[in-house]
């Protein structure tokens, strides 16, 4: 990983981490209503609205403040998709807001992880100070998203099981 030296090439990459993460969010919280499955659906729109808070303030730091505008810069991540980004193939259709929580806290673990990989290599002070910056906001989604697992209860071992799964006929 390859540290960005600038406070604006840091702030890219942090807008578009951002702006990935309430895209992701929002297709899951889609998909779960598609699925009738109105509680992680909320869920996942709650986690949204919470990266898109960090979106506005990004760009309002910036001067950013035109949503069309879409700072360029090297990505520093080495995945096709940002740190905080949830993957699809993780979803299930029947899953509980247990499970959605698991991944939230996954994605909100790597953003952690990912700001303070950059705080730690960076040759630049002020790059530093926010990136130590953001990764204790991230810290702080971390510790939410653990106290809304410790009220959630985990589900049975059956939780996957489709009374009615999909049937194809050719």
């Amino acid at each position: 990983m390859t540290a960005p030296q600038t406070i604006e090439a840091l702030m890219a990459q942090a807008l578009a981490m951002e702006r990935e993460a309430v895209a992701r969010y929002t297709e899951l919280a889609d998909m779960m209503e598609v699925h009738n499955n109105a509680e992680v659906a909320a869920l996942f729109r709650r986690m949204a609205e919470i990266e898109g808070h960090h979106v506005t303030q990004i760009q309002a730091e910036m001067g950013w403040a035109d949503e069309g505008v879409q700072p360029r810069g090297a990505s520093t991540w080495t995945t096709a998709e940002g740190p905080e980004t949830v993957p699809v193939d993780e979803m299930h259709y029947l899953m509980h807001p247990w499970h959605a929580l698991q991944l939230a806290l996954a994605a909100e673990e790597r953003a952690v992880k990912f700001f303070d990989a950059l705080a730690r290599t960076t040759t630049s002070d002020a790059v530093r100070r926010a990136a130590e910056e953001m990764r204790a906001e991230e810290q702080e989604h971390v510790e939410l998203v653990q106290a809304w697992l410790a009220r959630t209860p985990k589900p049975d071992a059956d939780w996957s099981a489709d009374p009615d799964p999909a049937r194809y006929i050719d």
